[in-house]
C-alpha cells in the first residue's frame, strides 16, 4: 500500500513540513516547537472543526485516495479469438458481422415497468451542494441528451430559500426543485429518467408528495447512507439568518446558531460558516416495506434504493428486503467515494471498499437467485470513471448488475464544458483547449451530433457543460463497445463473470474470479490433450 498521510492532503490544503512522516499518525517524525505549518493538526489548532471537510467548500469535489489491498485494477478483461455472444438471432460470428460498432450498450432496469438507457451509466445524486446547484443546467441537459438517468439528490427542497410550507410543515412550493425537473424534461428524448432522492428531512417535508403532484415523476429513491459517508448530508452557509432558518425547518445546524455565544463568535469573525446536517436514517424491515407501499399508493411507478458502504448485514438487508418490496433498482455504493460535502477522514477511513462490497453483493444475490428469489436489478457505484471500470463492474455483478453509477466522473465534463465557455469569453483559453481550435464547433468533437439531436437553432440555449457530458458519454460508449467486442460480447446481457481474471491470488479470494493462471486452464488442457 502507498504511504498514507492522515494529516496532510491536497483535499484539506494541508502538507507536512518534514520529508519523514510517521505512517499511522501522519505527523512529522520531528515535530518542532515554532513550526509554521501546515499539517492538519497545525491548522486545526486555530480553525478547529473547519478541517473536517475538503475545501474550499462548495467549490470542489473530493475523492478519497486511500490505496486498498484489492481494487478493480486487480481485475483484467479476457479477450477471445473464438465465437461471439449476444449476436442477433441467425447471425453467424464472422469478421463481417462481429465489428465493434455493432455492439449494443443499451440497458434497462426495473421490476416490471422498465427504464431504457442509451448507455449503462447514470449520475450520482446531485443534491443540495452548491456545486450541484450552480452547475445543474449543464448536468441535467447533458444527461437528458445523452439518454441516461439523472438522480436529483437529497435536501434540494429543504434548503431552497424560496421554499413555502403549509401549516403542517409540508411543501406547497419549491422553485429550485421545479427548475431542476423542468430543465431535464425540456431536453428528455425518451431514454433514462429523472428521479428524486429522499432522506429523513425530505420525507418529513413531503418531497414525494410534491414531486408527484406537481411534476408527475414516475420514480422516487430512498436512501440508506452514501458511499462516501454514513452520516447525513451537509452543506455550509455563511449567514446567521440562513442558519437560523434552516434550523427552524428541522435540520441539525452546527454550531448552534441560536446560542448567544456562537452568535458573538460569528459577529467577531471567528466563526465564518455554519454546517447544516441531515439526520441519520434508521431502517427496519417493516418500516421499509410500509414506506414502499406508501409511495406506491401516492402513484409512483418505480421505487429505487441507494445504499452506502455499510457492512454485510446491511447489504443483506438491502437485497432481501428490496426483493420483498419489489424495488426497481438497488444502487450499492462502495468506499472510498467522492463528494463535495463529506468529512474527509470519513471518506478515507469509513466503510467497505467497492470491490469487496460488490463481490459480496454478487455472492448474496446469487444465493437468493438459486433459492428462486427474484433479485432487484443492481447498479454498482464507488470510484468508477472509465469504460474498463464499467465493463468490470457489469461482469463482476453479472447477471444482476445493469448499470454503473458515476459521481464525480460525470460532473467533471459538465464543469469543463462550462469553463470553456467562460474562458472563451474572457480570451483566456488554455493551451490544453486552444490546440483544437478557437470556435465551439472546432473544440467540441460532438458539437454537430448534439446540434442534430436538439436542432441547430436550439444550440444557443444548450449549456456547454451539457455538450461536455455528451462527449464524455460518447467516449465511454465507444470504449465499452471495443472492450465488449474483444471479449466477443455483442450486447450487455452476454457479459458474464468469465470475462474477467484476477491478477493476484488475494483478488481471486475476494471476488471469486479465477486467478489469471487458472482461468480457462481446463479448456486449454483439453485442447492440448485432444
Amino acid at each position: 500500500m502507498n504511504l498514507q498521510r492522515p494529516n496532510a492532503n491536497d483535499a484539506t490544503s494541508t502538507a507536512n513540513r518534514s520529508r519523514s512522516v510517521v505512517p499511522q499518525s501522519g505527523l512529522c517524525s520531528r515535530c518542532m516547537d515554532g513550526c509554521k505549518g501546515n499539517c492538519e493538526v497545525f491548522q486545526a489548532s486555530f480553525r478547529g472543526r473547519e478541517l473536517i471537510y475538503p475545501g474550499p467548500f462548495g467549490e470542489v469535489t473530493a475523492g478519497g485516495d486511500k490505496d486498498y489491498p484489492v481494487d478493480y485494477s486487480h481485475l483484467n478483461i479476457q479477450g477471445y479469438a473464438l465465437g461471439g455472444n449476444g449476436l442477433p438471432q441467425g447471425v453467424a460470428a464472422n469478421p463481417d458481422t462481429c465489428t465493434f460498432p455493432s455492439v449494443s450498450v443499451a440497458t434497462e432496469y426495473g421490476w416490471d415497468r422498465k427504464v431504457r438507457m442509451a448507455a449503462p451509466i447514470f449520475t450520482g445524486a446531485l443534491g443540495s451542494t452548491e456545486i450541484a446547484r450552480k452547475n445543474w443546467d449543464h448536468f441535467a441537459v447533458g444527461a437528458a441528451i445523452s439518454g441516461i438517468t439523472l438522480v436529483c439528490g437529497e435536501n434540494v427542497c429543504g434548503i431552497d430559500p424560496k421554499l413555502e410550507l403549509d401549516s403542517r410543515g409540508k411543501i406547497t412550493s419549491a422553485p429550485d426543485m421545479d427548475r431542476r425537473i423542468e430543465i431535464y424534461k425540456r431536453y428528455y428524448r425518451g431514454q433514462g429518467e429523472i428521479l428524486v432522492q429522499m432522506n429523513v428531512e425530505d420525507t418529513r417535508l413531503g418531497v414525494a408528495e410534491y414531486v408527484i403532484r406537481k411534476h408527475g415523476l414516475d420514480t422516487i429513491e430512498l436512501k440508506w447512507g452514501q458511499g462516501a459517508k454514513c452520516i447525513g448530508g451537509e452543506i455550509k452557509v455563511d449567514s446567521l439568518e440562513r442558519a437560523l432558518e434552516l434550523k427552524k425547518r428541522g435540520y441539525i445546524v452546527t454550531p448552534d446558531p441560536a446560542d448567544p455565544i456562537i452568535q458573538r463568535a460569528f459577529r467577531d469573525g471567528a466563526i465564518k460558516q455554519f454546517e447544516r446536517h441531515s439526520r441519520l436514517g434508521f431502517v427496519d424491515r417493516e418500516g421499509f416495506l410500509a414506506e414502499c407501499d406508501r409511495l406506491r399508493r401516492l402513484g409512483f411507478k418505480r421505487i429505487t434504493l441507494k445504499t452506502g458502504a455499510y457492512g454485510l448485514r446491511e447489504l443483506a438487508m438491502a437485497l432481501k428486503w428490496g426483493s420483498e418490496a419489489k424495488i426497481d433498482l438497488l444502487t450499492i455504493d462502495g468506499a472510498p467515494g467522492g463528494t463535495g460535502m463529506s468529512p474527509w477522514r470519513m471518506m478515507e477511513e469509513w466503510g467497505v471498499p467497492s470491490i469487496y462490497l460488490h463481490s459480496a453483493a454478487w455472492q448474496f444475490a446469487d444465493r437468493l437467485a438459486k433459492r428462486g428469489v427474484r433479485v432487484p436489478d443492481l447498479a454498482f457505484a464507488g470510484g468508477f470513471s472509465s469504460e474498463d471500470h464499467v465493463f468490470k463492474a457489469l461482469a463482476l455483478g453479472s447477471p444482476f448488475v445493469k448499470a454503473v453509477c458515476m459521481g464525480r466522473a460525470l460532473m467533471i465534463p459538465g464543469m469543463v464544458g462550462k469553463n470553456i465557455g467562460l474562458w472563451m469569453n474572457n480570451g483566456g483559453l488554455p493551451k490544453t483547449v486552444s490546440q483544437y481550435g478557437d470556435s465551439l464547433e472546432e473544440i467540441f468533437v460532438c458539437w454537430e451530433q448534439v446540434s442534430d439531436l436538439v436542432g441547430a437553432s436550439e444550440m444557443k440555449n444548450i449549456p456547454l457543460g451539457a455538450v461536455g457530458i455528451f462527449s464524455y458519454v460518447q467516449k465511454l460508449t465507444v470504449g465499452l463497445q471495443q472492450l465488449m467486442a474483444g471479449a466477443r460480447c455483442f450486447n450487455l446481457a452476454s457479459i458474464s463473470r468469465r470475462e474477467l481474471m484476477s491478477l493476484t491470488r488475494e483478488c481471486a479470494d475476494v471476488t471469486g474470479i479465477p486467478y489469471v493462471m487458472d482461468a480457462y486452464r481446463a479448456e486449454a488442457e483439453a485442447i492440448l490433450d485432444a
